[in-house]
């Protein structure tokens, strides 16, 4: 069906549909159609004639109100309580202390070991050191946090405020970049949904530290990227020349020669991908991933006007303004997040090897800055790659999707009668925050991946690629440091995706309006009842999310697996 300039990543002008609403993700493939800009830029689906003159404002509502709604939502569960547990989770006893000192001064400092009761205790009177501290991340996820801190004080609520923030906006921006993926407003909200009910993403929402961040500017990067798919198709479809009917005709010279110039939303992406490299080095992989994804886009658009060597227009046309919009943009993003450090003084009161080049290694042509920066750069990859430490809550990257380990980020056992034990019971309770993803939700997921795989693989379909390529750019690069100390909680970098690919799924068990009504019947019923399986586990372990005290014979029912204890 394809020939020989068929690709996984994209789609092709034969087998792509125009819309892709719930009805037609499982359909077989339709017709050549005769207008090609029906193809290479489908449009979103509405009512036909005068029913859309009449709704077309309210449909127009519909599809902000929809996200804003289940963004609402979302917000609810992450900033009730925020505050509790008062105490630092987990790796919050670095993330929040380092946060404080960048946005104070610029760099990392080092803090005594009693830092984290005085802080609970007497924020107020916590004295910032005057030695630098020793940081194996970059610093836009302590900016991040730092925010939140200088906002709202050192307290709990302040620490997380911005990481909750930003999972509330990542709920919305998922269900703005499902409707375009789809083109179907109820498929978009429903992968909003899912993210704003799963147990990982409501847990790192609520918690100070840097994958939720980095998460974040990694979707931020893909419905950027979605975007400019969509515009750049649009000008190219304008270009085409129109036959009598006022149709849309490929044109082999145009579709080859046709050149798309300033693409700002790349840029953007090149900025958001920047932002993710500067909180963790997870990003690059991501940055190298999405640029070969999108560049692939732009050879399918060539395809779809008519050029007969797309790959030879693309890489003549769009490889490197694609990489000039992306990998120089990233880079200066990822510097300029350094500005704290690098202004600080290089004479032993600045940051950690910020003078390293005046005393060490000095002399060279670079600038010191830059010298001592990327020594302080080796330093941090030397320790990452031989981090093998055991730890009782590290998890291999092949048990995450079926949450083989999850982390307890803070556990306490009340005794009957005091914080919310009953007095009633007769042995102490049990009170944990819990990373662990909405069970049914992940378990779901592990199928609809293969679902994915099936479509981008077997129908060639460019959106069940763009999924599969986000999550694989999130997981598969772990698989290669078997050997390093991992945790599941790095897996909520590619939740969203996770999240479309169940909706993609159940798009389809929805089915179309021509199957028969008892067909119908059935893929309604099951996708029902698989949606509200997931919500109900989401509310059955939202004691163990949120950090509230239950009797301990309620905890033991929730520990599924013998794993998770």
């Amino acid at each position: 069906m394809l020939g020989a300039q068929g690709s996984l990543l994209y789609d092709d002008p034969v087998t792509s549909t125009a819309t892709s609403t719930v009805a037609e993700l499982h359909a077989p493939s339709p017709p050549p159609r005769e207008d090609v800009r029906a193809i290479l830029v489908p449009p979103f689906p509405r009512p036909p004639g005068r029913l859309w003159a009449a709704t077309g404002a309210v449909a127009l509502m519909a599809t902000w109100a929809g996200p804003l709604l289940v963004a609402l939502v979302a917000g609810v569960l992450r900033f009730a309580n925020l505050g509790s547990p008062k105490a630092l989770l987990f790796d919050e006893t670095y993330y929040v202390k380092d946060a404080w000192a960048t946005f104070q001064q610029g760099y990392e400092a080092s803090w005594p070991k009693s830092t984290d009761n005085a802080i609970l205790s007497h924020p107020e009177q916590v004295v910032l050191p005057t030695e630098a501290g020793y940081a194996v991340h970059p610093p836009v996820g302590k900016w991040v946090i730092g925010l939140g801190e200088w906002m709202f004080g050192l307290t709990p609520f302040g620490w997380r405020s911005m990481t909750a923030v930003l999972g509330t906006l990542s709920v919305l921006m998922l269900c703005r970049i499902g409707r375009r993926l789809f083109r179907s407003t109820f498929l978009g909200c429903l992968a909003g949904a899912l993210l704003a009910v799963d147990g990982l993403h409501l847990v790192m929402s609520r918690t100070a530290l840097l994958d939720l961040v980095l998460m974040f500017f990694v979707l931020a990067a893909f419905g950027a990227l979605l975007i400019d798919r969509d515009q750049a198709r649009a000008r190219l479809a304008a270009a085409l020349p129109l036959d009598r009917a006022g149709r849309t005709r490929p044109d082999p010279l145009v579709a080859r020669t046709f050149q798309l110039r300033l693409r700002p939303w790349r840029i953007a992406a090149g900025a958001c991908l920047g932002l993710a490299c500067g909180t963790k080095w997870s990003g690059l992989v991501v940055l190298a991933a999405f640029g070969v994804m999108t560049v692939l886009w732009d050879a399918a658009s060539r395809r779809a006007a008519g050029a007969g060597t797309p790959y030879a227009a693309m890489l003549r046309h769009d490889a490197l303004p694609a990489f000039l919009s992306t990998v120089p943009v990233a880079i200066v993003v990822y510097v300029v997040s350094w500005t704290g450090w690098i202004l600080s003084p290089d004479n032993g009161k600045g940051g950690y090897y910020r003078n390293w080049a005046a005393t060490q290694g000095g002399g060279g042509r670079l600038p010191d800055w830059l010298t001592s920066l990327w020594h302080y750069h080796t330093e941090v990859y030397t320790f990452h790659v031989g981090l093998n430490q055991d730890h009782s809550y590290e998890s291999g990257p092949w048990s995450w999707l079926v949450l083989g380990r999850p982390v307890s980020y803070f556990y306490e056992s009340p005794p009957p009668g005091s914080n919310g034990c009953p007095v009633t019971e007769t042995a102490s309770c049990a009170r944990e925050v819990l990373a662990l993803g909405t069970p049914l939700l992940w378990w779901a997921g592990c199928l609809a991946l293969l679902y994915v795989l099936w479509r981008w693989t077997v129908r060639r379909d460019w959106r069940a690629g763009a999924i599969a390529c986000a999550m694989g750019a999130g997981l598969l690069p772990w698989l290669n440091y078997q050997e390093r100390t991992t945790f599941f909680f790095y897996a909520v970098l590619f939740v969203p995706y996770l999240c479309l690919a169940v909706a993609m799924m159940v798009g389809a068990m929805l089915g179309s309006g021509g199957w028969k009504e008892r067909r119908w019947a059935v893929g309604a019923t099951g996708a029902g009842v698989l949606l509200l399986m997931i919500v109900w586990s989401f509310v059955y372990f939202w004691p163990l999310y949120t950090g509230q005290t239950l009797p301990i014979d309620a905890w033991h029912g929730r520990m599924w697996l013998d794993t998770w204890v």
